[in-house]
């Protein structure tokens, strides 16, 4: 089969080029199937198949390229800050500058190093999540033509086209199949539908035929993923591994992920940085080398402007803020799949998620059972008891929820001993409807009906009422409809019981006797609420995210559980409606819509991208294959380690506690990653750009350069490496009170105030150094001087700056950022009188002029702060 392609219509996403070869078997008879697979009811010969295997490969989905090493290396040096980095390295090895190339070269190394580390480890966690099991297989294979064929189990990984394969209850269907016989064969393909109750399948070629795309509605194909709920079939397998329709829908995905919010934000970021530098440096090679002539020392000027712009290690500080909170998330039981998307988690606005599983606890649960009148009925219970026990096969989980409650209560016991089995009206799709046929009393048999109410009541003419049948009107019938409907809105599903007592018989039961039924009344199940849902929907909120709820579920259902969680169902917008909203109107509409019912995997994509159209930050926790396009279309695309393994693959992020209180945690995690990057990168620009404002004023005066461009790499370094402390950092609370996204808005002015600010204390310290500690004839010591005013400044401006608050109140930053910035600037005093000097460039300072560091580390802290109160009164936000 050929490589498909993204179909999408009806709500539906299908792999169109898979959609017509998968149509031709559907509806082709079980002879031109075989033809067309090469294949006999017989089964392969273990020759045929072992050739077929060879050809086909191993029956496993297809290994994503992520994980692949130099995919990840690629990753890691996909960024606009490596690459200027690049670039000033090249400028050094141009002007001869081997020190400094080689700083930045250890610079690029490093950022690469820890990104493609981290990464590392991301891969082999998520490899660790992948269930490892043996599952098996049961097909027909042969030695050679004339041997009998013998069903043995095989690994599944070893099936090929054409294998001839028995499915029994409780099997996972391990390739697409093409049904040649089965016997009430109901199957769960929610992973790839999102439907939540089983579809029957059937064999037959009228059955078979596809209307529309919806190739996955087809009764005669099984699908990869899916699982047997009850019954039994042969099939024979047309497609196996990335070729099946689950494996097509996730390879296709693969290539749908778009920008995400962090994406497009360190790409502007660092844009703007770069042009920054590539305006500024170019005017000061041209004033420099017009005003004296020395065109050589010039180009050294300009280098040492470009170094005092760049902040060498954005990269590894951004890597270990990401680091940082993956390490965190870890001890919350999350697994980051792609290391931005933590900073993707903190930009989030709307958050999707499905009910089943994610607000509810994706069980069902026995509630009661009602006459008539609304009135508890036990005896209800009793009958709906009898007819689950006594059939062959349990077909759904409502049988089971009832089996499990009232065998607490002896049920079992009394069955067996007070009833006996005598016929048995299977369950089927169309009648959606079961009955059993039992005895108690020699010579009266009882038939029992449990189903749909819609099928159902049309089926009774009498009521149990009062203890005594009664005949059924119209306005009991509307009673009864009012009833059902009142139940639904409360989110539960409901069947309906009805009995009818007749003489024994010999002859069989059929579809025909359900009839002249008296209703018993009403059975109701729940799909409990999760304890944690609203408390969670409520953080959410408190964190200035919207919920969403998309489910293929009911509307009535979507919206009572709405309620139940805290998501104001102001209206439900279903699929069939979605499909009738133009591309250019949606956006809007489904920004304004809470919850979202009935839907296919088609219009889950739709939503998540008309909401990212919208501007919206999109985060998107699914778990089947058919979420798989929208897990990768989201701006953080978020899985349970239960999902589908294309759903771990697709996703960025993966909750070992498939939970929204989780996710909440992770949101605030991600925007407190975000916070400590952007001090960083914004007080480190602005300090920056002041060095580069004092480089050039002074250059004006001074006979000299104040500062040669190693010094300046060798002071960014030094100051980078405080930084480094950064991602352990506190964070003001009120910013993790909304989403937060990288944003280069408001950089440039940043860096003006606050460089300007600096750049002033700069220059009254050139001052001291030349008229005070004579300096001017001296370059070392001048170098020394501002190198250590400046290294200090710089640490210091850091504790000032990184929150809006006065830096002794709030949130005091963190121990380690204390310490490290202490231990840095020690450092940075003592250089000069260390053996590295010489190769610096710096000689020892006076003692003396520690008294004026002193000082004007105390001014400039505190202009620093009223400069910030000023900023705060003429901008929205801060960092």
């Amino acid at each position: 089969m050929t490589s498909p392609g993204i179909h999408r219509r009806a709500g539906r996403v299908d792999a169109a080029d898979n959609v017509t070869p998968l149509r031709e078997l559907a509806e082709a008879p079980a002879f031109a199937v075989f033809q067309q697979m090469a294949a006999t009811p017989r089964g392969l010969t273990e020759a045929e198949a072992a050739e077929r295997l060879h050809r086909h490969g191993d029956n496993v989905p297809q290994a994503l390229s992520e994980d692949g090493f130099f995919t990840r290396l690629a990753a890691a040096l996909r960024s606009p800050f490596v690459a200027l980095l690049s670039v000033l390295a090249a400028v050094f090895v141009a002007v001869g500058d081997p020190r400094g190339s080689t700083i930045v070269v250890v610079m690029v190394v490093l950022a690469v190093g820890l990104r493609l580390w981290q990464l590392t480890r991301t891969v082999r966690a998520t490899r660790q999540l992948r269930t490892l099991t043996s599952a098996t297989a049961t097909v027909r294979r042969r030695a050679d033509e004339l041997e009998a064929p013998l069903e043995r189990e095989v690994p599944v990984s070893d099936l090929v086209p054409g294998d001839v394969v028995s499915l029994r209850a409780g099997d996972v269907v391990a390739a697409d199949l093409r049904l040649l016989s089965c016997t009430d064969l109901l199957v769960d393909q929610s992973v790839l539908s999102g439907e939540a109750l089983p579809v029957r399948k059937s064999a037959s070629v009228a059955d078979g035929v596809v209307t529309g795309t919806g190739i996955i509605d087809s009764a005669s194909l099984c699908f990869a993923g899916s699982a047997v709920v009850a019954g039994s079939a042969t099939a024979v397998v047309v497609a196996t591994g990335s070729q099946t329709y689950g494996g097509s829908l996730a390879r296709d995905a693969a290539r749908l992920r778009p920008e995400s919010s962090f994406d497009v934000g360190v790409r502007t970021v660092g844009w703007t940085l770069i042009r920054f530098m590539l305006v500024l440096v170019p005017i000061v090679f041209a004033v420099s080398g017009a005003v004296s002539g020395i065109w050589p020392q010039a180009a050294m000027f300009a280098v040492a402007v470009a170094v005092g712009l760049t902040p060498e290690m954005l990269p590894v500080i951004v890597t270990s803020n990401l680091a940082r909170g993956a390490a965190r998330l870890a001890r919350d039981r999350v697994v980051v799949s792609r290391l931005n998307a933590i900073q993707d988690l903190g930009a989030v606005e709307v958050l999707c998620v499905d009910k089943t599983g994610t607000l509810t606890e994706d069980r069902v649960v026995y509630a009661n059972s009602i006459d008539i009148t609304g009135r508890i009925d036990h005896g209800v219970a009793e009958f709906a008891y009898l007819a689950s026990f006594f059939a062959d096969e349990s077909h759904d989980r409502l049988d089971a929820a009832m089996c499990e409650t009232l065998a607490e209560h002896g049920m079992p016991l009394l069955a067996e001993a007070a009833f006996e089995k005598v016929d048995e009206i299977a369950f089927d799709s169309a009648r959606r409807r079961a009955s059993v046929v039992v005895q108690r009393q020699p010579g009266e048999h009882v038939l029992i009906c449990k189903g749909d109410p819609d099928r159902v009541l049309p089926r009774c003419s009498r009521v149990w009422l009062e203890q005594a049948d009664a005949e059924l009107s119209d306005d009991i019938r509307l009673e009864a409809d009012d009833l059902v409907q009142a139940y639904r809105k409360q989110g539960m599903r409901v069947l309906a019981v009805a009995v009818k007592p007749g003489p024994a018989r010999l002859e069989h039961c059929c579809a025909d006797d359900e009839t002249d039924l008296i209703l018993a009344g009403f059975v109701g199940f729940v799909d409990p609420v999760r304890a944690s849902a609203a408390p969670a929907v409520g953080e959410l909120a408190d964190c200035g995210v919207d919920v969403k709820i998309l489910t293929g579920d009911s509307a009535i259902v979507a919206r009572q559980v709405a309620g139940q969680v805290g998501v104001h169902p102001d209206r439900v917008l279903v699929g069939t409606q979605i499909d009738r909203i133009g591309e250019h109107r949606l956006p809007a509409v489904v920004a304004g819509t809470s919850v979202f019912a009935e839907l296919g995997p088609g219009h889950k994509v739709r939503i998540v991208a008309a909401l990212r159209q919208h501007g919206c930050a999109v985060g998107f926790l699914g778990d089947g294959v058919n979420d798989v396009a929208a897990l990768r279309i989201a701006d953080a695309g978020i899985a349970a380690d239960t999902a589908t393994d294309a759903a771990k693959d697709a996703a960025d992020v993966i909750l070992l506690d498939k939970d929204l209180e989780v996710v909440a945690r992770a949101v605030v995690e991600g925007r407190r990653t975000l916070a400590n990057t952007m001090k960083y990168v914004k007080i480190t620009a602005a300090s920056n750009f002041g060095n580069v404002l004092s480089v050039v004023a002074a250059s004006v005066f001074l006979p000299f350069l104040p500062m040669l461009p190693v010094q300046l790499m060798v002071q960014n370094l030094l100051y980078d490496t405080a930084q480094l402390a950064l991602p352990w950092d506190r964070v003001d609370r009120e910013y993790l009170q909304a989403p937060r996204r990288w944003r280069s808005g408001g950089l440039v002015g940043f860096m003006v105030v606050f460089g300007a600010l600096s750049s002033i204390f700069d220059l009254a310290t050139f001052a001291m150094l030349w008229w005070v500690f004579g300096a001017g004839q001296n370059p070392a010591m001048f170098h020394a001087g501002w190198f250590v005013e400046g290294l200090l400044t710089q640490l210091a401006v850091v504790l000032v700056l990184r929150t809006k608050n006065a830096p002794w109140r709030g949130d005091r930053p963190a121990r380690v950022v204390v310490t490290v910035s202490a231990a840095v600037a020690s450092i940075g005093l003592v250089l000069g009188f260390t053996p590295l000097a010489g190769l610096l460039d710096m000689s020892p300072l006076p003692m003396a002029y520690a008294l004026w560091l002193i000082a004007v580390l105390a001014a400039y802290g505190l202009a620093a702060h009223l400069a910030k109160r000023w900023y705060l009164r003429r901008q929205r936000s801060w960092l």
